[in-house]
């Protein structure tokens, strides 16, 4: 039998009909059409082998992880998706692999409206880099940003925190789950679910807005420089599985502050506002938390800090830095 080739590989696997781009796969460049009175907005990720997914990982997992974590940018942006390319490297043209990774890809891409237009394949270590584009308004609700949260503003974020950085430790070998409990965080960071519709219901009551990929903490700083603002977050507010609340509580901070891979929505909303918040909720599917607030920074040139506490307003202490590809 001869090995399939990379053209081969391509129309077999990701070539598909296109319904919203202008041109899709087999030109050298993908035209997308942006409707007057609109923004593209647009992201990429990269998933490597040993980096960001273990070897063991089932494909077809892979392949909703791959653009889900692509789509969550998407979300945090209130932006709707409309298109994304392909990267991906290859040690070997394995046709298992290749079915299963682009039947949970396409599944995804399916469930969202989003069209695979274009990319690239090679030989190489396994690695998939993803660009997504979606539309948002150019004015009025236009998109989410980083940079809008207000000392007064309220916290909140979507869903539970930390399973995904539960399973890892299982993974290393520091803790241990069986049965039901080990699946369901296991499936937490194998097949995140990108909160697109919470992200559209969000615009024009958020004021800020990030998906929470490297961890809670690090990814608040994020918005806190780009707002110029401080933060208080109430740990113990935190929204966290029964699996996770049954596991010390060091483990329990470890894994909602600084654990990454939630892809959950973390923004930021005026009080008057909170009856909006409830109903963006309701109306996407998902469970919002408020978990701290927004105060005012004092000093020129400060970095952000954000102030950890308890249920009952006491300091916590908490010294694991976040997720950083070159410090971790």
């Amino acid at each position: 039998m001869m090995s399939l080739g990379e053209f081969d590989l391509i129309a077999k696997y990701f070539d598909r009909p296109t319904r919203r781009a202008a041109l899709g796969i087999g030109d050298d460049c993908a035209l997308l059409a942006v409707p007057t009175g609109m923004h593209l907005a647009t992201s990429c990720d990269m998933l490597v082998e040993g980096r960001h997914f273990l070897s063991t990982v089932d494909p077809e997992r892979l392949g909703h992880k791959a653009l889900a974590v692509n789509l969550s940018d998407l979300a945090a942006c209130g932006a709707e998706p409309v298109a994304f390319t392909l990267a991906l490297a290859l040690p070997s043209a394995d046709e298992a692999f290749l079915g299963g990774l682009s039947r949970g890809l396409l599944a995804l891409a399916d469930a969202h409206g989003c069209e695979l237009i274009g990319g690239d394949t090679t030989r190489g270590p396994l690695s998939i880099c993803i660009s997504v584009f979606g539309l948002v308004p150019a004015a009025g609700a236009g998109a989410l940003l980083r940079s809008g949260a207000r000392a007064g503003d309220e916290l909140y974020v979507s869903g539970r925190l930390g399973d995904a950085r539960l399973a890892l430790e299982v993974f290393r070998g520091t803790l241990c789950l069986t049965g039901g409990d080990f699946e369901a965080v296991r499936r937490a960071m194998e097949m995140p679910q990108p909160r697109i519709a919470l992200g559209q219901a969000l615009r024009g009551i958020a004021t800020s807005a990030i998906d929470l990929s490297d961890g809670l903490l690090g990814d608040l700083r994020h918005v806190l420089q780009r707002s110029g603002v401080d933060a208080v977050v109430d740990v113990d507010a935190v929204p966290r599985s029964a699996t996770l609340r049954a596991q010390p509580l060091a483990v329990q901070r470890l894994c909602t502050l600084s654990g990454g891979d939630d892809y959950e929505l973390l923004f930021t909303a005026p009080p008057q506002s909170a009856q909006q918040v409830i109903a963006a909720g309701i109306s996407a599917g998902v469970a919002l938390t408020r978990i701290g607030r927004i105060v005012g920074r004092s000093g020129a040139g400060r970095e952000a800090q954000t102030a950890l506490i308890d249920a009952n307003g006491r300091a916590v202490a908490h010294g694991v830095a976040s997720f950083d590809h070159f410090r971790t």
